[in-house]
Order: structure tokens, then C-alpha cells, then sequence
């Protein structure tokens, strides 16, 4: 049986009649009878009483009465939720991305997501980009924020902005006092690297390219943990601009320009092709693009087939 068939059978008996039930519904009566009969051979019983010129229900038709209110009434809640859901959207949206991305560059996408969204929750999942990959694959997270390029033709893949990757030293660095820095100026002072990832795979290839090497190297977990050892004088070492914006602005670290190691990358919202994006998470891609940036300290030890 279908709502269609439930709706006859109400206004059958609601007009009491089958030629004003085929007018009030704008079919023909041939219609009705049809859609009633489909549903007593469903039902297995006759629903309506015919004698005399008069619309009756059966005992069967009775009990099948207050059922079919209900299913109509459930079908018109569901429409209205899903309409609802259209205007004001609800329910859950889920990011997988990696530590630094979380802390520097979501907080401002999810403020302004927000502002139209309220009833809509926002989950972050803190995840390198090999983890947030296989997340997406197994269907546990909506949207994945990683380094490009993605080739794996699973997913569709959204560039979302450029971020260079800054020469970072603590205040009052020699550095600082020296005009026109070269590859062979950096590499006379402890450098800070990532302990794994593509990034840290880029820098040393640039120093090979120079034929240089730095004078020592620590390597460290994080971007965070990288900034804080800058801070404390243990090192130089590149991060993301937006990641130190506000100790630049505050004097604490200062950004050495060497054109010669100029590095800038593409950070993307990817998610499953096959996946139908509802209204709340499409709203959260428009909104999204345009606003995050890159961090070093994604690896890449680990990666996808085709990736």
C-alpha cells in the first residue's frame, strides 16, 4: 500500500462517496475504485460497505481507519521535518584534520558556520593525513582537511587555500641583521624539522638542491611543539604563517625571507563522491572555502593506494 492509496481511502470516506472523493482528489472515479480494491486485496477484507446508495465502513475498514490517519499524519510530520531541515538545518557534521589545521584555521570556518547555523553540530577529529583518509573511506567522518594534491578518484576534492611556509626565528636572531639572506646563512644555525611527513621530505630535498645541510637538527612531533622550541631560542625552523601570526605580531618570532627556499602549499576539503551531501553540509563546504591553510607536520608515512 502507498500514502496515495491511504488518502483515497480517507476521502472515500470522509465524502462518503466515491464520484465526490474522485472530484475533491482531481481523478477519475475508475481511479478510486481502482486504488480502494488494490487496498481490500492488500488488506485481505473489504474496507467499505456499498448497499443502498450509502458508504459504510466494514470491521475491518474501522480498524484500518485510525491506521491510516496516523500513517498520514507520520508522512506529513516527515515532510515538514525534512523541510524544516531545509530552512534550519540540524544533526551533525564531522572534520577529520590534522592537530595544527584544527587549532589555527577551524575555529574561524566553525564560528562562521555558526552564525547561520546554530541547531547544526560541529565535531573536529584530530588526525594526520593518512588517518583522516582512511576515516573517510570507512564512512566515520564527512569531511577530511588535508595537504594536496589527492589523486584517489574516490573523492571530490576542493582547494580551499594557499599558505606559504615561513622561516621562523625567535626575537633578536642573528638573522634578522643580515641583509639579503641566503640557503648558506640558515644552515649555520640549529634547525628545527618535523619528524616525518612531506614537508619535512621537501626541506631536505631543498638543501640537497642547494648543497647545504643544516649545522645541526632536532626534530620535533608538531608544529606546536616546533613554535615553542623556536620561542625558547632551540632552533629555526619553517611553519605556516597563520600559525604565527600572532607571536609576528607581538615580536616574539620574526620571518626571515630566503627566496631560494620559497615554499607554499594547497590545503583541500575532500569527501566521498558517492556521498550525498546533505543542506547543513554543503553550506559548511561554500563557507569553508577560502579560509584554511597549510601545516608542515602532516604525514606521509603512511598514504592511500592512488594517493
Amino acid at each position: 500500500m502507498d500514502f496515495e492509496q491511504l488518502k483515497t481511502f480517507l476521502e472515500v470516506w470522509h465524502q462518503k462517496s466515491f464520484s465526490k472523493a474522485a472530484r475533491k482528489l482531481r481523478i477519475t472515479q475508475p481511479a478510486v475504485s481502482a486504488q480502494i480494491h488494490s487496498l481490500e486485496r492488500e488488506v485481505g477484507e473489504r474496507l467499505f460497505d456499498r448497499k443502498g446508495g450509502k458508504i459504510t465502513f466494514t470491521p475491518a475498514g474501522r480498524v484500518f481507519e485510525p491506521f491510516a490517519e496516523h500513517a498520514l499524519d507520520c508522512q506529513r510530520h516527515l515532510l515538514l521535518m525534512v523541510s524544516e531541515q531545509r530552512r534550519s538545518p540540524r544533526g551533525e557534521i564531522s572534520i577529520s584534520a590534522q592537530e595544527s589545521t584544527s587549532l589555527y584555521v577551524l575555529p574561524d570556518v566553525f564560528a562562521e558556520f555558526k552564525k547561520h547555523f546554530p541547531k547544526v553540530a560541529l565535531k573536529i577529529a584530530r588526525a594526520e593525513r593518512a588517518r583522516t583518509i582512511e576515516a573517510l573511506l570507512a564512512r566515520e567522518v564527512d569531511f577530511g582537511v588535508v595537504s594536496l594534491p589527492v589523486t584517489d578518484k574516490r573523492f571530490v576534492v576542493e582547494t580551499l587555500h594557499i599558505d606559504e611556509l615561513a622561516l621562523a626565528v625567535p626575537k633578536g636572531h642573528p638573522l634578522t641583521s643580515v641583509a639579503n639572506p641566503g640557503p648558506k646563512d640558515l644552515v649555520k644555525f640549529p634547525f628545527l624539522l618535523p619528524k616525518q611527513g612531506r614537508q619535512r621530505d621537501l626541506f631536505l630535498n631543498l638543501f640537497r638542491m642547494h648543497d647545504i645541510y643544516p649545522k645541526s637538527v632536532m626534530e620535533v612531533e608538531s608544529s606546536e611543539l616546533m613554535k615553542r622550541f623556536i620561542l625558547a631560542g632551540l632552533g629555526i625552523g619553517f611553519l605556516p604563517s597563520i600559525n604565527i601570526d600572532a607571536e609576528v605580531k607581538a615580536g616574539s618570532i620574526a620571518i626571515i625571507k630566503i627566496e631560494e627556499l620559497k615554499v607554499s602549499r594547497d590545503l583541500g576539503l575532500i569527501y566521498l563522491k558517492e556521498k550525498t551531501l546533505p543542506h547543513a553540509a554543503k553550506a559548511f563546504l561554500q563557507i569553508a572555502i577560502g579560509g584554511v591553510r597549510l601545516d608542515p607536520f602532516e604525514s606521509s608515512n603512511r598514504t592511500p593506494s592512488r594517493d
